[in-house]
């Protein structure tokens, strides 16, 4: 075994067994992942080592490190070495971010979720601009024919996380300070209730998906990282629907938090 491998932190393959050798090395280091015996950001065993350790050749640890990295689990990095991917730094809690007191104090869900995190929030890569509505924002939306649409990108720290597109009915945001790069402190839902248009509630659909080529680029992401695809309607307290938010996520980055209702 290699000295720079402690005792214990992986095992043996098992000859005996009809699961592939490169199967039997990822589910050994998963393990070691999902017990701590690798770390968050922790560089994990060279493949020179792990080709002494289980005495396989380079394609068949190299394999192995495919199965973790499309899991998410591991990322590699050029002549550096292959890391533990940070877990989700941002916990995004449904039934609070979009609570009235945060717009209240002028803070959007987003900076609610990056101060609970720890971590320093930004906006770039802004839109803003009125534009024919596409058939299924139209239809969440009412019929309308065109929108004023306000496209943004999330980062925290420095690093993507997701980015979003609201589509408002012209009639709305068309003159207001919605229309504005800056919409002001608690965002464009403050300024919606400012408008008379107080928010009711909120319908969200969620997937998960592998992104497009254009979302690896704009949310920097690692290969086999998924992305969480969320679509939000808000609609005001005469049961109109006033936002449609388009969201795509990078799956690494959140947890989904819900509180849900027993009867």
């Amino acid at each position: 075994m290699s000295p720079s491998l402690p005792s214990g932190i992986l095992g043996d393959l098992d000859p005996t067994s009809d699961r592939a050798v490169f199967r039997q090395i990822a589910d050994q280091l998963r393990e070691a992942i999902d017990r701590g015996r690798f770390r968050e950001g922790e560089k994990l065993p060279s493949e020179a080592e792990l080709v002494e350790h289980y005495g396989v050749s380079r394609m068949t640890v190299r394999n192995s490190f495919s199965i973790l990295q499309g899991e998410g689990l591991v990322h590699a990095e050029h002549g550096k070495g292959v890391f533990v991917r940070p877990r989700p730094p941002v916990r995004r809690l449904a039934s609070d971010r979009f609570a009235r007191r945060h717009r209240e104090q002028g803070k959007s869900a987003f900076i609610v979720e990056a101060d609970a995190a720890g971590g320093h929030p930004q906006v770039d890569s802004l839109e803003v601009k009125e534009e024919k509505a596409s058939p299924d924002i139209s239809t969440r939306l009412g019929s309308v024919r065109r929108v004023l649409a306000r496209r943004r990108r999330y980062l925290l720290d420095g690093r993507p996380v997701e980015f979003a597109t609201s589509y408002l009915p012209l009639d709305i945001a068309r003159g207001t300070q919605i229309a504005e790069p800056n919409p002001g402190p608690g965002g464009i839902y403050a300024r919606l209730e400012e408008l008379g248009h107080r928010l009711d509630h909120f319908e969200e659909e969620i997937r998960a998906r592998m992104p497009s080529p254009d979302e690896v680029k704009t949310l920097r992401l690692a290969s086999g990282v998924p992305v969480i695809h969320l679509i939000r309607t808000a609609f005001d307290a005469d049961g109109r629907p006033v936002e449609v938010c388009d969201t795509v996520m990078a799956a690494d980055a959140y947890v989904l938090s819900y509180q849900l209702p027993a009867t």
